[in-house]
């Protein structure tokens, strides 16, 4: 089985494997396709599993649209080797469906009364899912998409370089329906970072850039809105995939800082 992706594909799948036995009964291999742009913890995590890992290289540690066009190329000619099977989350139509019934928890869990969702996208796939889901169960929020200011293909056309795993991949969105979009935003990959620490030391959510730039941009929507107006996003991961990494590494004997 091979995935192209920052790891969290690889992890729910061969998690799912792995407890189901599925991998022990049938001999499977896991290949994940990485690079040294995404966190070092997670090629480690992958390795401890049983994956092999394949490592692009990348330019000063920056995920790029040609780093992602090399990665993909990659996958899709191991994919070619018999007995192989491609994880496709950029072409499934599962992928947006996995989402939905989280739409549906959130809604059970708030109620109808959702003014606004908020995320950032990779796939596109949990944005699109989970309103997908908010709708089927009586919510009818504004939809918001965002992307790093640093790789902002949805809002000027041109992706770039950039250090937000699983965001910004260089090319559009395959799940992405623009015409449920009220906005695309773009935000500074900085504020995502500094957000990041602030979630763990005042709030004790432990986190990684792509849930810091939701929450740095929810907050701002917030206030633009003005109160008792709802706004809903996402926690992506666990902040504990990113230590030894850019984002809490050089902070960590630093005080609470302020965006």
């Amino acid at each position: 089985m091979i995935t192209r992706s920052a790891a969290q594909l690889f992890s729910a799948i061969f998690h799912y494997c792995d407890r189901t036995f599925v991998s022990a009964v049938l001999g499977l291999r896991f290949t994940a396709v990485f690079s040294d742009a995404f966190s070092e913890s997670k090629r480690l995590a992958m390795q401890a599993f049983g994956a092999e890992v394949l490592v692009e290289p990348s330019e000063n540690g920056r995920i790029t649209p040609e780093l992602i066009a090399r990665m993909k190329a990659r996958a899709y000619a191991l994919a070619k080797e018999p007995g192989s099977y491609y994880a496709d989350q950029f072409g499934s139509p599962d992928v947006r469906a996995g989402y939905k019934p989280m739409g549906r928890e959130i809604v059970k869990a708030l109620g109808a009364d959702i003014n606004m969702f908020v995320a950032a996208v990779g796939t596109g796939a949990a944005l699109m899912g989970t309103v997908d889901g908010m709708r089927a169960a009586g919510a009818n929020p504004a939809v918001i998409a965002l992307e790093p200011l640093q790789s902002a293909l949805l809002t000027t056309g041109k992706g770039g370089p950039h250090r937000i795993e699983g965001i910004g991949v260089g090319f559009a969105p395959p799940f992405i329906d623009q015409s449920q979009l009220r906005e695309v935003r773009a935000i500074d990959e900085e504020r995502a970072f500094v957000m990041c620490r602030r979630l763990a030391r005042e709030a004790g959510v432990f986190c990684g850039g792509s849930t810091g730039l939701n929450v740095a941009a929810a907050i701002d929507l917030a206030a633009e809105m003005g109160p008792g107006k709802r706004i809903v996003t996402l926690g992506c991961d666990s902040g504990a995939k990113y230590l030894g990494g850019h984002i809490y590494e050089d902070h960590a004997t630093s005080g609470c800082l302020n965006i």
